[in-house]
């Protein structure tokens, strides 16, 4: 089930919406989902589409697995607006958080057999900022949208 609050949805350049899931990996593809879904009347282009489905779902699985450690009991929160043509994208997860500042580079060749990194990599790479709380515990993503024909 989802616990969904609108905060605030005016004319069509507007969009904010939360919800808290639960740390349970089949509703990973339903929360993007969801969110892809409200972001149609934008009309974005199917490569934003795929960039910020990739980005939302790898972020909710790294909570739900290393934040939450699957505990379906813990809540995933998450947060989305669109405003003036930049997303944002809010996921907090219940645990200790983790050093995001030193993740390995999962380029580099003695890296390239390890896992670590990867997911944080790739959604650093597809949007145009993330940042995290100083817990370690929350990401933001942000991506301009341009809208598609």
């Amino acid at each position: 089930m989802y616990n969904n609050k609108k905060l605030n949805k005016g004319a069509d350049v507007r969009l904010s919406e939360a919800m808290k899931i639960p740390s349970e990996l089949k509703k990973v593809k339903e929360a993007s989902a969801r969110i892809l879904q409200s972001l149609l009347p934008y009309n974005l282009t199917a490569y934003d589409l795929l960039d910020i489905r990739l980005c939302i779902e790898e972020a909710l699985i790294n909570a739900m697995k290393y934040g939450n450690k699957l505990n379906s009991g813990l809540p995933i929160e998450i947060a989305y607006n669109v405003d003036n043509d930049i997303l944002k994208i809010i996921i907090t997860d219940a645990g200790e958080g983790f050093d995001y500042e030193n993740l390995p580079d999962p380029t580099l060749e003695e890296n390239r057999q390890e896992l670590k990194g990867r997911g944080v990599y790739l959604i650093r790479r597809l949007m145009d900022e993330v940042c995290f709380n100083d817990k370690g515990n929350q990401i933001t993503m942000i991506k301009k949208i341009k809208k598609g024909d």
